[in-house]
């Protein structure tokens, strides 16, 4: 009796499912937790001016870190709301795109010697562009299981 059944075929749609909202969840927490670790060893010297106190760029990298914690949950309205008007499915393909273009981004931008307090200012917009779409992806990866 290998012949599907009425019965298994949603197990199996089930498990593609999970799998496919797995590997897209676990690619975006990748980029999303790799800002820390870039917030420690590049994002304190080449984005903030240089202090006195040696601790207050880490500070303040890791302030811009905590930015994208606070828009999770904002993003996770938003694409919930609109996720139900236009199609969940659509809405993730989106909050794939913004993170992995806003991880992008985040790698072109200019330093602090070249642009001065514009480049901490579009280090935390591409942040809490990134916090939006991981808390939209979050939300409609779980909504589809």
């Amino acid at each position: 009796m290998s012949a599907l059944t009425p019965a298994s075929a949603p197990t199996k749609g089930l498990r593609r499912v999970v799998a496919a909202s797995m590997a897209g969840t676990i690619v975006e927490w990748y980029e999303f937790f790799l800002y820390a670790t870039a917030a420690t060893l590049v994002f304190n010297k080449v984005f903030f001016p240089p202090s006195e106190d040696p601790y207050m760029p880490i500070i303040a990298a890791f302030v811009t870190y905590a930015v994208g914690f606070i828009a999770r949950p904002l993003g996770g309205i938003v694409f919930a709301h609109f996720g139900d008007r236009y199609g969940r499915k659509h809405l993730l393909q989106v909050a794939i795109i913004m993170v992995c273009a806003s991880t992008f981004l985040m790698g072109c931008l200019p330093t602090f010697d070249t642009v001065g307090y514009w480049a901490p200012a579009l280090l935390v917009t591409l942040r809490f562009l990134q916090g939006i779409a991981v808390g939209g992806e979050w939300g409609g990866a779980m909504r589809r299981v």
